[in-house]
């Protein structure tokens, strides 16, 4: 295989259809799906354990509100941060690698956002709720089928 053209791949300043495109892919309703929440973040000099945070008030069973303001901070400084990535996705020259390493670190951060929103609001937790309530419900019936067919098979 020939390194030079991987080098040249990998050199090669972005298109501005390839800007536009990473973009908008920030922007599509399901932009978060496969995305993952950064293990630690830079901002300002100052360095967070994003995705130990979260998890860590994902799975508390209330959310105080000191840990309320503590998330409207974390917000607040990640949603500035993520203008700042888009920004530099919108005007820096940079390689297409660059660009698509930038776009999945804002993806990254963005999904950190819609996280500590839902954490915020008490929605993960009913997100959570539901899913069991659903599961239960169906694994329910799931058994009710199971011992109406074994019934069938007996008569027989």
């Amino acid at each position: 295989m020939d390194n030079s053209i991987d080098t040249e791949k990998s050199d090669r300043l972005i298109t501005e259809k390839e800007r536009k495109q990473l973009l908008a892919e920030l922007h599509t309703r399901l932009f978060w799906v496969g995305e993952k929440i950064p293990h630690v973040v830079m901002i300002k000099g100052k360095e967070y354990k994003l995705h130990d945070r979260i998890w860590s008030l994902i799975n508390r069973e209330y959310i105080s509100d000191s840990e309320k303001q503590e998330i409207e901070k974390y917000i607040a400084l990640l949603k500035d941060e993520e203008k700042i990535y888009e920004l530099d996705l919108k005007t820096k020259e940079m390689t297409l690698e660059e660009a698509k390493k930038l776009s999945d670190e804002t993806a990254g951060l963005l999904r950190a956002i819609m996280d500590l929103r839902e954490i915020k609001e008490g929605v993960s937790k009913e997100k959570e709720k539901n899913f069991h309530e659903l599961f239960s419900a169906q694994r329910t019936e799931e058994i009710r089928r199971w011992l109406s067919f074994l019934k069938d098979i007996d008569k027989t």
